[in-house]
């Protein structure tokens, strides 16, 4: 049986493609340093490691251990907006960690590396984004992601370590941190609105997304190892159809069935429309679903409320304070 190693695959997204791997017929490795996740998370069909992608030894020893075929590597603080406020863990957690695992990677003849980036590699250009669109990251996080995505691309062409690297947008649905107040929209929402707060908006809340549901995603991300076509290509992966915020929290309120002020807060640094062309991966794979945003955002709402309230905890090292967006 091939052995997959899936980094955060305590976290949000991560748990989700661990089922898939697993219902594929594949043995399962988790490597999670439970910032983020949850080990409530994890399949217990799956062998579960505590640790972090930063902890090179650590990364080895797992890969002698367990003799890696694959790797989904989706461990990464994913804060984009913080990222120019922690700018040194951001580059240590989100580069230094992947190229650990990349060099692992490369050691141990790993059949194919699949890497998680983000559409924030685009940066503030003028959407939709295509794979063509040469990525002009504007933030620290972004400027990460991209990075590792480069470096994939150095060792396919020196070492022929295989790659396929998805570029997914605002994912959301069950299991996603409901307390996390400097990431995932709809979480921080549906978490706000279950304690009868306000929802706290940056600007005019006209900024536009792409809410993906995680449903949709998942099982296309697990399956791309099979899918030959794939290897060595980037792909934008997610909904197709762009909302903006206040669209967003009017929908959320409707599907919880609470209806609460929204705060507009000043206006912060980040981009104001972002939604991506996702041609390129319906035509390597078929029969993608795409969940309408009513449909995903009822199915989160009732996992919200069967998670419950979750406390909002300040991140603690904060490294430059300057111009850091109010309430935060």
């Amino acid at each position: 049986m091939e052995k997959v190693l899936v980094t955060g695959g305590a976290g949000f997204i991560g748990s989700h493609i661990v089922d898939e791997l697993l219902a594929l017929g594949y043995e399962v490795v988790v490597l999670d340093d439970l910032s983020g996740g949850f080990t409530d998370n994890v399949n217990s069909k799956a062998t579960f490691v505590e640790g972090s992608v930063v902890d090179h030894e650590l990364v080895d020893k797992i890969f002698a251990d367990h003799k890696i075929d694959y790797v989904f590597h989706l461990a990464a603080y994913a804060a984009e907006i913080l990222s120019p406020h922690i700018r040194r863990f951001n580059y240590m957690v989100n580069l230094v960690g992947s190229a650990n695992l990349i060099n692992a990677s490369v050691n141990n003849k790993v059949k194919c590396f699949v890497f998680t980036s983000s559409i924030g590699v685009y940066g503030n250009q003028k959407p939709p984004f295509d794979e063509k669109t040469v990525p002009v990251p504007a933030d620290p996080y972004g400027t990460s992601k991209y990075a590792v995505e480069i470096d994939l691309k150095n060792a396919k062409d020196l070492f022929g370590l295989n790659y396929i690297i998805f570029r997914p947008h605002n994912v959301y649905g069950e299991r996603q941190n409901l307390g996390d107040k400097y990431r995932n929209v709809l979480g921080i929402f549906m978490n706000q609105i279950m304690q009868g707060k306000t929802l706290t908006i940056f600007g005019d809340g006209e900024q536009t997304r792409a809410f993906s549901y995680i449903g949709d995603m998942a099982k296309v991300m697990a399956s791309s190892i099979s899918v030959k076509e794939a290897y060595n290509e980037i792909f934008n992966i997610g909904a197709d159809k762009a909302y903006s915020i206040n669209e967003l929290a009017k929908e959320i309120m409707k599907s919880m069935n609470k209806e609460v002020k929204m705060n507009y807060l000043e206006t912060r640094h980040e981009v104001k429309h972002a939604f991506s062309s996702h041609d390129k991966i319906k035509k390597v794979f078929k029969g993608m679903q795409n969940t309408s945003l009513q449909e995903g955002i009822a199915k989160m709402s009732e996992w919200a409320k069967s998670a419950g309230i979750r406390e909002s905890k300040p991140f603690e090292n904060i490294e430059v304070r300057e111009h850091l967006p109010e309430g935060w």
